[in-house]
């Protein structure tokens, strides 16, 4: 039914299934971590949780803590499943370089487990939702902090935003000239169209400014 209206009405986005990517440095609680990894792989067997960090020692402890959580679950068979489908740990040279694979991955969450996150957020480029420090789980963000938790999934954070009213607002531009500025770049805009070969747009812009001798009679 999605695929059916999407192109005759407007939709938030095509999202799904859910997804978390953890960014660790070794001082990182493996049990936090692996509970955070959880949230999300009781989601449903599509699911996907991923750690990078920069500590083999981090890595092991937290794929402990994963066998050791994942039977204390009530969602435990779903959660088992998303791990062994879609889990990873990612044992990055150092931090700069787990930024990078994150940016790459372009996670629906992506949580910042360092004590200064915000040393890192303006090298991260591509994240749905960022959770910066290592008291902020992302069900924070599900169930009371915020902001909108409609976000994209599938490394669409690439090139997309969470929800937000933008998405419900249908808006118009416009543009105003006076015929000294569009004069000052005339020249510009009649070289692009004959560059593309659209002459009658060149045309639309230099046929303002001929004498009006030249006009009497036009001819394209």
């Amino acid at each position: 039914m999605l695929f059916r209206s999407y192109g005759l009405v407007d939709i938030d986005m095509i999202a799904g299934p859910s997804e978390i990517l953890v960014l660790a440095d070794g001082a990182a609680d493996p049990a936090y971590v692996a509970a955070d990894l959880l949230s999300q792989a009781e989601h449903d067997r599509l699911a996907t949780a991923v750690l990078v960090c920069d500590s083999a020692a981090l890595a092991e402890a937290v794929s402990a803590e994963l066998e050791r959580q994942i039977p204390l679950l009530p969602r435990a068979e779903i959660a088992r499943a998303s791990i062994d489908n879609n889990g990873k740990i990612i044992v990055a040279r150092d931090m700069a370089e787990g930024v990078e694979i994150a940016n790459e991955i372009a996670p629906e969450h992506l949580e910042v487990c360092v004590d200064d996150p915000f040393s890192l957020l303006n090298s991260i480029r591509n994240a749905g939702s960022i959770f910066l420090g290592r008291n902020v789980p992302e069900a924070l963000g599900d169930y009371l902090a915020g902001p909108n938790h409609t976000l994209p999934t599938l490394g669409t954070a690439r090139f997309s935003s969470p929800l937000s009213v933008d998405d419900f607002i249908k808006k118009s531009s416009f543009i105003y000239y006076t015929k000294e500025a569009l004069g000052a770049v005339q020249e510009r805009i009649v070289d692009f169209a004959e560059r593309e070969g659209l002459h009658a747009h060149a045309r639309s812009v230099s046929i303002r400014f001929e004498g009006a001798d030249e006009t009497d009679g036009r001819q394209l």
